[in-house]
């Protein structure tokens, strides 16, 4: 379903929940002008409708020891789908990578990774993914700031 297809009542409680996951029903209900139970009914649609897909809660990296945001351009030797669904394995059980997409063009995936300082990501580099079946080069890029990072999409 697109975003055209909803109503702003559904557009509202998207935003609303984008921003604030754990607002109560009734909170979210008064924000959208409804009453608790339709407001209710409508959320659960959405999840229906997989326009929902998660609740989370954002965690403080560098508060919990997270003090290094590394981006890792990795290439492959080949891009046969066998070889580009073992790599996606391979980096699914590696909990320092958080994100994961692969691309179109030179570099085949790139992959935002955290570590706790720069000694830890050289040994998570060396040791899980330089080091993994197929691939043929990784280019990272350190985070000096982060000034946006917006999660979801935009709804309004």
């Amino acid at each position: 379903m697109s975003l055209s297809a909803l109503d702003d009542i559904d557009r509202a409680i998207l935003a609303l929940l984008q921003e604030d996951g754990r607002m109560s029903n009734v909170e979210l209900a008064r924000r959208v002008g409804l009453t608790a139970p339709p407001c209710l009914r409508r959320v659960r649609a959405l999840e229906d409708q997989g326009l929902i897909s998660a609740y989370h809660a954002a965690l403080n990296g560098p508060a919990l020891g997270y003090t290094i945001t590394v981006f890792a351009m990795v290439s492959l030797k080949s891009q046969a789908e066998h070889d580009l669904k073992t790599f996606e394995d391979h980096v699914a059980t590696l909990p320092e990578v958080r994100e994961c997409h692969m691309l179109n063009g030179e570099i085949d995936f790139i992959l935002k990774v955290v570590a706790r300082d720069l000694q830890s990501f050289q040994t998570f580099l060396t040791t899980h993914l330089t080091s993994a079946p197929n691939v043929e080069s990784v280019k990272t890029s350190l985070t000096i700031r982060t000034s946006k990072n917006e999660p979801g999409v935009p709804v309004r």
